[in-house]
């Protein structure tokens, strides 16, 4: 990943996660994540949700294969500001006992106020770590003001 690719991802406040059944068929939820350099990070948060954590098809596709994609960008009616960067990776769930679940909680509560008052603990986190990252346009340069 290059500087510009990094310093765009802890910039942005919410991606896409694209994860698709045993059968290939595609789903894409708007998410919350958290970098730390290596790895991103999801919660399965305390936002209502119409079927129990285990249920999510996020979850059950994460479950059937492992393939999944993150899509950061970046809307502007400037559209010379436009950018993303997409990352084709590997996710799985953490359980609240994994040695990396409760580091990936920090890093999630310190990037978003409303988990530090989540019960967040006792439920899984979604990990992907990146095998290609692809970027395109603006991700160097911030938005102009106003836009």
């Amino acid at each position: 990943m290059t500087e510009a690719e990094i310093a765009f991802i802890h910039t942005q406040r919410i991606a896409h996660l694209a994860t698709a059944d045993a059968a290939g068929h595609p789903h894409v939820v708007p998410v919350c994540y958290a970098f730390d350099g290596a790895q991103f990070y999801i919660a399965l948060d305390e936002k209502p949700k119409r079927v129990q954590t285990n249920k999510l098809r996020r979850v059950r596709n994460i479950l059937a294969r492992h393939e999944a994609a993150l899509l950061i960008d970046r809307y502007d009616e400037d559209w010379s500001q436009l950018g993303y960067v997409l990352v084709h990776g590997h996710a799985e769930l953490l359980m609240p006992d994994h040695p990396l679940h409760a580091g990936a909680l920090a890093l999630l509560r310190a990037r978003y106020p409303q988990y530090r008052t989540m019960a967040l603990e006792t439920r899984p986190v979604i990990v992907i770590t990146p095998l290609r990252i692809t970027s395109w346009g603006a991700i160097q340069s911030s938005p102009t003001p106003g836009s």
